[in-house]
């Protein structure tokens, strides 16, 4: 299996996606385990002298000016675990909360956070092991950092809470224990150093951009096809259009299209039909789904910043034996990210939409209504239309921006926070919306493709069109359409038709 190893510098979308799938296992390079060492001297030091520092000597938000008696700092730890994992609502999902056991570790590894290796090396323990904890999606306001998700993870490491271990539900101690693993003991400072960061949020943004990312590439994939159905054109994807608008990611999508369309018998049946142009959601396809690619990338190097950033408080020196309370836990910047990521993702279904439309409207079509024969006895595709209109309606809901918002907490000592997880969860609705959509284009446009036989689409498509074909069959007549979406959308899902593909074209943008 694939080893990953945490530095808390070098973590990467993909890697972190790969231990979320459970195909990589994390390892600690020797270097970040000198450097946790060398941070933990100095929390020892300073509870040792007796110094007062926030979260170490002293309690928290509203009792930061409370000093703890040395024999009580790590009763305060636990205490701040317990009282702190105040989550509610549906778990995160496995792959997420593996996800965010990941960061965490990789946070910790910078050293900057001040725990001992134990707790550390037990997280990671975890994650190859397969024990995730049960993390309740609900209860963050993003700054403070996620405390009440992250403190259900820390509950675990102490024995606490609920996890998970293949098909085994239990407390922490128990999974713990039938992972051959034993809950640690905290010392001063290392529950604060469990819960204060962004990591929730950033999971969560992880994997929606990963599924965002791929959704870039099929929407070209998928728009194409629609084309063909619909009888279009190519010649707006000519190159030379393109590179008279600088963006790249509009650059990059006009040459997949161009390169996805070629040698088309259905384009060379009506090449001289007297039809100038195709209407925007066909002919403007690389001026928006360029948009959403730009904006996509953009996302991924800044979240990968976000993924390999100390977000702790307060923060270790060891470099000069320091301390150092400050505000790294607050999300504003995973919040601005999610924002702009579910709005660029939701114009990919707002598109897509429209290309339904068309294809199940014979008076945009010249295709039978609703791409079904005997049209009335049978319905065909047209609550599939209205299932892609209502998911997006819904997103146009969802994409008011949480990063607007604010709400005073803890007496008003967090008076400013960010709403990123809020915002992580709303994206992530987002993205499997448009897959959703996508999904339900994908069958619309094989189904149009029916009604222009024996004339085939272009080369690279073909395959597509019978990978589609295999598992889910022309609509001949009214059956269970939930069922073919939900195939169609596993496809998606498995990002098999870019490999399909890519066998033609070579490597798509």
């Amino acid at each position: 299996m694939r080893e990953v190893i945490l530095t808390g510098d070098s973590l990467t979308l993909d890697e972190l996606i790969d231990v979320g799938k459970g195909k990589a296992r994390v390892v600690l390079s020797e270097e970040a385990r000198k450097k946790v060492v060398e941070g933990r001297d100095v929390v020892d030091r300073i509870v040792e002298e007796g110094r007062v520092v926030y979260g170490v000597t002293t309690g928290f938000g509203q009792f930061a000016d409370v000093v703890i008696p040395k024999e009580d700092v790590e009763q305060l730890q636990y205490n701040l675990i317990r009282s702190h994992a105040a989550g509610v609502g549906d778990y995160l999902a496995e792959e997420i909360a593996r996800m965010l056991m990941v960061l965490r570790a990789n946070v910790l590894a910078k050293g900057r956070s001040g725990v001992r290796l134990e707790p550390l090396e037990l997280l990671i323990e975890m994650i190859n092991r397969g024990v995730y904890p049960l993390i309740p999606e609900k209860g963050s306001v993003g700054a403070s950092g996620d405390l009440a998700p992250l403190a259900h993870l820390a509950l675990v490491l102490i024995g606490e809470g609920k996890a998970k271990l293949g098909d085994f539900t239990g407390s922490g101690k128990e999974v713990l224990e039938k992972a051959g693993l034993l809950p640690v003991k905290l010392k001063a400072k290392e529950g604060l150093a469990l819960i204060n960061g962004t990591q929730v949020m950033t999971a969560i943004g992880a994997m929606t951009l990963h599924k965002a990312l791929n959704l870039t590439k099929h929407a070209d994939i998928i728009g194409a096809l629609s084309l063909e159905a619909l009888k279009g054109t190519k010649t707006a994807f000519d190159s030379r259009i393109h590179k008279e608008r600088l963006y790249r990611g509009q650059q990059e999508s006009a040459e997949n299209l161009w390169n996805l369309l070629q040698d088309s018998e259905i384009m060379d049946s009506h090449r001289d039909c007297g039809k100038v142009q195709d209407a925007y959601s066909l002919r403007c396809m690389p001026q928006v789904h360029g948009p959403v690619r730009d904006t996509v990338n953009y996302v991924k190097k800044m979240l990968e910043i976000e993924m390999n950033s100390a977000t702790d408080n307060p923060m270790v020196f060891a470099e000069q034996n320091e301390l150092i309370s400050g505000g790294n836990f607050h999300g504003e910047s995973v919040a601005f990210l999610m924002d702009f990521l579910k709005i660029a993702v939701a114009e990919l279904g707002n598109i897509s939409e429209r290309r339904i439309e068309r294809l199940v409207n014979p008076a945009l079509s010249e295709l039978p209504a609703f791409l079904v024969e005997k049209g009335g006895l049978n319905s065909g595709f047209m609550l599939a239309h209205v299932t892609a209109a209502a998911l997006v309606s819904e997103n146009k809901i969802l994409c008011h921006p949480a990063s607007v918002d604010s709400i005073p907490t803890s007496a008003n000592k967090e008076d400013h926070v960010s709403m990123g997880t809020i915002g992580a969860r709303k994206a992530l609705n987002v993205v499997e919306n448009v897959e959703t959509i996508l999904s339900i284009e994908l069958l619309a446009a094989c189904q149009g493709l029916e009604f222009l036989k024996p004339l085939k689409p272009a080369k690279a498509l073909i395959p597509v069109y019978e990978r589609i074909r295999e598992e889910i069959a022309p609509w001949d007549k009214d059956r269970y359409m939930a069922d073919d979406i939900e195939k169609s959308k596993k496809i998606i899902n498995s990002g098999e038709l870019i490999d399909i593909v890519e066998k033609s074209t070579g490597k798509l943008n």
